[in-house]
């Protein structure tokens, strides 16, 4: 009973305030009640890419013939606690503008996930849309919040990974969208963000010194310049992860002759994902530029 009261606060209070607080390490136990369901305003067929219970996921096709496919890739420090629900939302909409939406899980920090396994998730997770009827893949775009952001802009960066075994994708990653992603471990690690989320996620050192080079392959600021478009929406009033984040990511691709945009909204790090915004509507546009 000791953590009872603890418990209720935090499922009582704002949804935004207590992601936060999961996001920083002050929370741990679960905000949402034990049998409790979600309930999608929109039909979608759950997919499986691997054995492990984290691999998968939920395939939302819109009506009518689809503009391209969109990967969801959620965020929250890469933690466990965090799953796919919080980018269904972004999926049903897309798949209600016309889109197909492929909401990816995967394994994180607690669960089996942190170097190489939430790479490998995540290549074989986009790949998977190779295997599954009626797809067209020559036009497929990672949308990834805060740590998805970092997955997305990494999984765009996998045909530049000579020698390891991401180099060679069955599905190109066509553009990026990174939601206040974490796009530079060196300074993501020297701001300790999420309570040094990145080298609990990593391990390894993050100057470099880790024997298999993880941090070269990993960090999306040391893989710049990408072939493809990156755009950085990000919230001017962000206090998880800093806009600068960001700024430097794309004045730093810009220098090295690559296509990347900043486009700053208001708001915090949670407005992004919130499909009733003005920071979701500017995405939106970004997507219907393509």
């Amino acid at each position: 009973m000791a953590g009872r009261p603890f418990v209720l606060f935090a499922w009582r209070m704002d949804r935004r305030r207590a992601i936060t607080l999961l996001g920083a390490g002050f929370l741990v136990a679960a905000c949402t009640p034990k049998g409790s369901k979600t309930v999608s305003k929109t039909d979608s067929e759950k997919i499986a890419y691997g054995k492990d219970p984290s691999q998968f996921g939920e395939l939302f096709r819109p009506e009518g013939t689809p503009r391209g496919v969109v990967v969801v890739i959620h965020g929250g420090f890469w933690h466990a606690q965090y799953d796919l629900s919080l980018g269904r939302p972004l999926a049903e909409d897309l798949a209600a503008k016309g889109w197909i939406a492929w909401n990816l899980e995967y394994r994180r920090i607690e669960n089996g996930g942190g170097w190489p396994t939430t790479f490998d998730d995540i290549d074989t997770g986009i790949d998977k849309l190779a295997d599954i009827p009626n797809i067209a893949t020559d036009k497929v775009v990672t949308l990834g919040h805060s740590a998805g952001g970092h997955l997305g802009v990494w999984a765009a960066a996998r045909p530049a990974l000579t020698g390891s075994n991401w180099a060679d994708p069955k599905v190109p990653v066509t553009a990026a969208i990174s939601q206040a992603g974490i796009l530079d471990f060196t300074a993501a690690a020297a701001m300790h963000l999420g309570n040094d989320a990145v080298q609990e996620f990593m391990g390894g050192t993050v100057d470099g010194r880790a024997v298999d080079n993880r941090y070269v392959l990993a960090d999306p600021t040391r893989q710049i310049p990408l072939k493809v478009p990156v755009w950085c929406v990000h919230g001017r009033s962000d206090n998880t992860v800093p806009i600068s984040q960001s700024i430097d990511y794309v004045k730093a691709a810009k220098a090295a002759g690559a296509r990347a945009e900043l486009v700053e909204v208001d708001g915090d790090h949670f407005v992004l994902i919130d499909p009733s915004t003005k920071a979701w509507q500017r995405t939106l546009a970004i997507l219907d530029s393509l």
